[in-house]
């Protein structure tokens, strides 16, 4: 890890419950040493409300989306978004921007899942061209602005990292971005995703923002049985399918792979091995979840976003949340 960059610790949001009553427990956050915190977009809360709540009431923590689809806002609506919540948390916002998934994008939103890796690009060179604050009339690949000009002038320009999971896109954030979001690898798998951002930054430091899945809880048994059903419901789907492969983590996917194929969902559960859930999630003991999440800084992580897996009913949510803090260290 680049001393550059220093660690972050984040939790990701939206915490259990209403919106509304969040504002104390944000501020909790922020008193067990949690600097960040992360929200995303699929099916439960848009990523820019939590945050905007977040703004007003903890100055002490930074706010991050991980991630918006570049592909459910028009370039223009992306853009006042982005500005309008930078201009809220003045110097402690990053956007977080992905391709989502083919489920998320076609299936859920009705938007044609095409060209994903040039369609986040060009957000990306969007937004850059919007916080110039000129007029914009221009032809990107997937889409043409005519005459747009951002009305809204944030003090402080945002970070923009891009979620990635490949090596085209890792490259991207690298060349294009302030650094990367990544999720549902091992720490160990972090050498191989680090390797490639480092290497075409051209020695400028990148932030590698990282979503963990946790499980503190010493149940092993119960954790993993419920945890086959997350790690099934990504792995077949096709951009983490192609990640997994070229990770290297093919062959032990192959089985649930052709038993899904088959519509045997039993078959697929049960053949993920419990190496492999133990790679992908971390559980156990507080002590050795906060070890483990040491592994994936140490590899080259610079920033946290801990994502609480309620797989154990025996485990309450906010106690995990006081067990991994860095307070508890």
């Amino acid at each position: 890890m680049s001393q550059a960059i220093p660690r972050r610790n984040g939790m990701t949001v939206p915490l259990p419950g209403h919106l509304h009553s969040h504002r104390e427990k944000l501020s909790e956050l922020a008193d067990l040493g949690y600097s960040d915190i992360w929200s995303a977009e699929s099916d439960g809360a848009d990523a820019f409300t939590p945050l905007a709540m977040a703004a007003a009431w903890e100055p002490r923590l930074r706010l991050g989306t991980a991630i918006v689809p570049a592909f459910t806002r028009s370039p223009a609506a992306f853009a006042q978004c982005v500005a309008s919540l930078a201009d809220a948390a003045p110097g402690r916002f990053a956007i977080g921007i992905g391709s989502s998934s083919n489920v998320i994008v076609e299936k859920w939103n009705g938007v044609p899942f095409v060209e994903p890796y040039k369609k986040v690009r060009d957000i990306v060179r969007f937004l850059h061209d919007s916080f110039e604050g000129e007029k914009i009339v221009k032809k990107y690949d997937t889409f043409e602005i005519n005459g747009f000009r951002l009305g809204v002038k944030p003090e402080v320009k945002p970070k923009i990292l891009v979620a990635a999971l490949r090596e085209g896109m890792l490259r991207l954030a690298a060349r294009e971005a302030d650094g990367t979001i990544i999720n549902w690898l091992s720490a160990e798998d972090v050498k191989k995703v680090a390797a490639v951002v480092n290497g075409a930054a051209n020695g400028v430091p990148k932030e590698i923002v990282c979503r963990i899945f946790v499980c503190p809880s010493e149940n092993a048994e119960v954790v993993r049985k419920a945890a086959r059903f997350a790690i099934t419901a990504y792995m077949n789907v096709p951009v983490y399918a192609q990640f997994h492969e070229w990770l290297g983590r093919g062959p032990a996917f192959q089985g649930m792979w052709d038993a899904w194929k088959a519509g045997d969902r039993k078959a697929a559960l049960a053949a993920i091995p419990d190496e492999v859930v133990d790679q992908l999630i971390v559980h156990g003991s507080p002590e050795k979840c906060r070890a483990q999440i040491d592994q994936y800084f140490a590899n080259g992580v610079t920033t946290s976003s801990i994502a609480i897996m309620a797989f154990d009913p025996e485990l309450s949510h906010w106690d995990a949340v006081k067990a991994l803090s860095p307070s508890a260290s």
